[in-house]
């Protein structure tokens, strides 16, 4: 049973042919919405507050925070792509980055052993998920989020509800601490996966497989495509990308404790939601995805330089999800228009 229906909405080139110039930018309002969103919110929260928002400081901030958030949306968009959906990057982060700093503090591993040692971990629990969904056929939202769930109790199994405290070494802190170019080097991590991401997902047949599994399940696999191996390998990949995360915000928090993960697990998923409605509407992408997230954070960081109390962010990011899904119906009802003038022009 399928989770999430994926037909992207973008126009194509056949389309944009017959139409006028003022219908062209109809049509590509819609699909860039989100993106002129983004640089109109820049443009004016730069305006208002020239002090403090458009600054290196501000963009280190935006960058050292929202990296989690960018890394498991990333991750979360993999199944997404299959017309799954994974909720373990959520619950997941939260026993990763606990067992990234337990295993050295309490085991005495070292750090390079300890991280391969929760990649793994992320790497089975990904092909548990894919097991269940695609074996076991269970619909991904109630499979993942038992999965979760059992990881989460994990954590607080683990840590007896206590924080996970000790010296870790320096080589595990420079992971998430280091800078580069004057940015921390977690962007440059996003930056990097993402531009695999793209390339994987759209110039290599396993995106392509990936997106006929998404649009079409039962259509792909009359085809030949593997639609069983290909959505278990989405979900342990995604896998893997969540539990990377973990160790980076271990990296980053330099503790662990079990009340720390789940407040990532929202926003991660409106992030890639979001990125299903720009870019190639109806359907995931990585530059959508990462749109998604700056949008969300560059919205909350303004918001906040004004003055916004603790429930912007929950605010915001529900507000956001709703004008970005309005977008998406908006670029649906038009390619529907255009779809019924063509034939009739002919």
């Amino acid at each position: 049973m399928q989770s999430i229906e994926s037909t992207a909405l973008e126009p194509t080139k056949s389309e944009m042919a017959g139409l006028s110039t003022g219908q062209k930018i109809g049509r590509l309002i819609p699909v860039y919405g989100l993106v002129i969103l983004t640089v109109g919110l820049i443009v004016i929260f730069s305006i208002l507050l020239p002090d403090t928002f458009p600054t290196v400081l501000n963009v280190r901030s935006i960058v050292s925070d929202k990296a989690i958030i960018a890394l498991l949306s990333l991750a979360a968009m993999i199944p997404m792509a299959s017309g799954r959906i994974d909720l373990t990057v959520g619950y997941g982060i939260v026993l990763w980055h606990i067992l990234a700093i337990s295993l050295q503090t309490a085991y005495g591993l070292p750090w390079p052993v300890a991280v391969l040692i929760v990649l793994a971990l992320g790497v089975f629990t990904g092909f548990i998920n894919g097991l269940l969904v695609e074996v076991a056929k269970i619909d991904s939202f109630i499979a993942t989020l038992g999965t979760g769930t059992v990881l989460y109790a994990l954590a607080l199994w683990h840590t007896g509800g206590r924080q996970v405290v000790g010296v870790l070494p320096e080589g595990f802190y420079a992971l998430n601490g280091t800078m580069l170019f004057g940015l921390p080097i977690t962007g440059f991590y996003v930056l990097l996966i993402a531009i695999c991401m793209w390339i994987v997902l759209e110039y290599l047949p396993i995106g392509r497989y990936l997106y006929a599994i998404g649009a079409n399940p039962k259509a792909a696999a009359l085809n030949g495509i593997p639609v069983r191996k290909f959505v278990i390998g989405a979900f342990v990949t995604s896998g893997l990308l969540a539990a990377l995360t973990g160790v980076l915000l271990a990296s980053k928090l330099r503790i662990g404790q079990a009340s720390v993960g789940l407040e990532y697990l929202l926003p991660a998923l409106v992030g890639a939601f979001l990125g299903s409605t720009t870019i190639k509407p109806g359907r995931v992408n990585v530059w959508g995805t990462l749109i998604g997230v700056i949008i969300l954070a560059v919205g909350i960081s303004g918001i906040q330089q004004f003055g916004g109390s603790f429930f912007v962010e929950p605010l915001f990011n529900g507000v956001t999800l709703l004008i970005a899904i309005g977008i998406a119906g908006y670029a649906q009802r038009k390619r529907g228009a255009v779809r019924r003038i063509t034939p009739a022009s002919k």
